[in-house]
């Protein structure tokens, strides 16, 4: 498979910012602004990222196209809004730089305070360009076909309905194995310290080539996390247990045997008898500007207390 391993262009290209924001909080929307005054006086054309309200001496961009066109998106908040910016990218190669203004901030790992000097090294071109690999997620519900793109993970999770489900994995031409319960995890080495580490699963360092598939709360004591080389493609499927067609109806069968697709913290679809879905490496890739002296070990101590006594 190709991969798209071309870096973005230099920042001072394409002079052009977009700034994305939490929305919940007036202090993401003040710093927005005070960046964006900043920003002008370095020159740099300043806009309001799609779904938003607009900044103050900013132009709204009305339409993804035009974000895809940006040379540096700045994100104001937490891992969720990091995320958001992702989906507005679809996969467009633009330098992101994440600021946190929430929580956990995993993904937004420079802090408020920082901001001003970490743009400024990022316009000198002085921080860490980095690449992340992505999913490629594939839903095939009959003749229709629906494609998604995600940089933490890609969850099946039972529907509305109490029951646990019976998902069955294959690795190429390989079967592997079915699962029964709550549902599944395919995340990226990105991912692997979001919903995959509270479901049990194993950090992967983020140039591991791998995808890890964690089940969520398995009815077995055998179930365990799985890590796939990234050049696999894996193939996902709900199993009915229901074989009696005098013990439940079709309609019974098909409810018993829902689940949902959530991509990246979204659900996007249900599923359920019949679907399938395939997950790969995408041939795009997530760019990241980084701080060097903050590594993904650094991350791990300082975000989630690795490796402190209780």
């Amino acid at each position: 498979m190709r991969r798209t391993r071309r870096k973005p262009a230099l920042i001072r290209q394409n002079p052009s910012v977009a700034l994305v924001y939490r929305q919940e909080t007036s202090a993401s929307f003040g710093l927005a602004e005070t960046l964006s005054h900043w920003l002008k006086e370095r020159k740099q054309r300043v806009y309001t990222a799609p779904e938003q309200k607009p900044i103050p001496g900013t132009r709204l961009l009305r339409s993804f196209a035009e974000f895809r066109k940006m040379g540096l998106i700045v994100v104001l908040g937490g891992d969720g809004t990091y995320l958001r910016a992702v989906r507005l990218m679809d996969g467009a190669s633009i330098p992101i730089l994440g600021i946190n203004m929430g929580s956990l901030g995993f993904l937004t790992p420079v802090r408020a305070e920082e901001v001003f000097a970490a743009l400024d090294l990022t316009l000198k071109n002085e921080m860490q360009l980095v690449p992340r690999s992505m999913l490629e997620i594939e839903l095939v519900q009959g003749s229709k076909l629906s494609l998604f793109c995600a940089l933490n993970d890609v969850v099946i999770e039972r529907g509305r309905m109490s029951q646990l489900i019976n998902l069955s994995i294959q690795c190429g031409d390989d079967f592997v194995s079915e699962v029964k319960a709550d549902g599944l995890i395919i995340s990226t080495p990105t991912g692997s310290t979001a919903y995959n580490l509270s479901a049990g699963g194993p950090l992967l360092h983020p140039r591991v080539q791998g995808m890890v598939v964690t089940p969520i709360a398995p009815h077995s004591l055998t179930s365990r996390p799985l890590i796939f080389p990234d050049d696999e493609h894996l193939h996902f499927r709900i199993v009915s247990k229901v074989r009696n067609s005098k013990a439940a109806s079709e309609r019974q069968r098909k409810r018993i045997a829902s689940a949902q697709l959530i991509v990246d913290g979204r659900s996007l679809a249900d599923v359920s008898l019949d679907d399938r879905i395939n997950v790969r490496r995408s041939p795009r890739e997530h760019w990241r500007i980084e701080d060097p002296k903050k590594n993904f070990f650094f991350l791990l101590r300082d975000k989630l207390k690795f490796g402190d006594r209780a």
